[in-house]
């Protein structure tokens, strides 16, 4: 099963949306869903999915046949989680993540994928699958310049954007086929997104460790350039449990104080200028920072390439 986040870009749509996905569910008993609610998108539902392609159908029939503008979380799959205690819990939603420092191991699900390509395009797909944490098992030329390439892909890591990647590498002639074989061990850890300091919990997500800090850079990065400027500096951090990895900061707009202080009086200067950093300190302190769809959708398209 796969799982995100489905919310309506406009709050108002939120009854729409709940009667069309019980419509759908009627004639669709593979589809899952449940409310839930987020402090930065508010209320939607926690869908759950045979694949990725079942994902894509359903939010474009929602689109299409229904007329919703929807914003989607990043896909997830379910994890298992082995704790101190010697239980393990099952989750498939990265709010649900457990702190750290009760977890003994992590589990994620490994597919058995096999690669269709013209054999001139081998190097680009191995390239894709290792910087995707495959295991390569072998390859057999099924014609003398067509290859059936075999790896092991971590499920998580193909949910989402893989297959775009693997046809832009092979010019739309590869083909993929893949099902779900077993789970393993992984060094898995949970990003977290501050925004002034407090959780975007949309946008927190399970990665694997090594992936983590180059992540969490273009994260901020992108964020940066997509937040809307406020009255008071934004910071904008990524964090492992409370270690702070990845830091930008969105400057705030100025409002020119001096622009009536004629004259040389520096003294009087420096006061407006004292003011206006006392206000904007006060302003951030107690500000909220709205995260424009625009937002989410640049971080859920970051390729790692990017």
């Amino acid at each position: 099963m796969v799982f995100c986040g489905i919310y309506p870009a406009d709050g108002a749509d939120y009854e729409n949306l709940r009667d069309a996905l019980e419509k759908l569910q009627l004639n669709d008993a593979a589809l899952s869903y449940e409310p839930e609610t987020s402090g930065a998108l508010g209320f939607g539902f926690r869908c759950g999915f045979l694949g990725l392609l079942h994902l894509e159908i359903i939010q474009e029939r929602l689109e299409r046949e229904y007329d919703l503008d929807l914003v989607t979380t990043v896909p997830s799959v379910i994890y298992k989680i082995n704790l101190t205690d010697g239980t393990t819990v099952e989750i498939d939603n990265p709010t649900h993540y457990p702190d750290p420092a009760t977890i003994a191991s992590c589990e994620e699900p490994f597919t058995d994928a096999h690669i269709y390509s013209p054999a001139e395009y081998v190097g680009a797909i191995m390239d894709l699958c290792q910087d995707r944490r495959g295991v390569f098992k072998n390859m057999d030329y099924i014609t003398p310049d067509r290859v059936d390439i075999h790896y092991e892909l971590p499920l998580n890591e193909i949910i989402y954007d893989f297959f775009d990647s693997l046809k832009s590498r092979t010019r739309g002639y590869a083909s993929f086929d893949y099902e779900i074989c077993d789970y393993r061990k992984s060094n898995l850890v949970k990003l977290d997104v501050l925004l002034n300091g407090d959780i975007v919990d949309a946008l927190s997500f399970i990665i694997h460790s090594d992936k983590a800090y180059s992540k969490a850079r273009k994260i901020a990065e992108r964020l940066k350039d997509n937040i809307p400027r406020q009255m008071f500096e934004i910071p904008i951090q990524i964090g492992i449990g409370g270690k702070i990895i990845a830091r930008e900061t969105v400057k705030a707009m100025r409002k020119d104080v001096l622009a009536k202080c004629y004259g040389g009086d520096i003294t009087r200067k420096k006061k407006l200028l004292e003011k206006q950093k006392e206000g904007k300190k006060r302003m951030r302190h107690f500000g909220t920072v709205e995260v424009p769809q625009e937002a989410f959708m640049a971080v859920l398209k970051l390729d790692d390439n990017d």
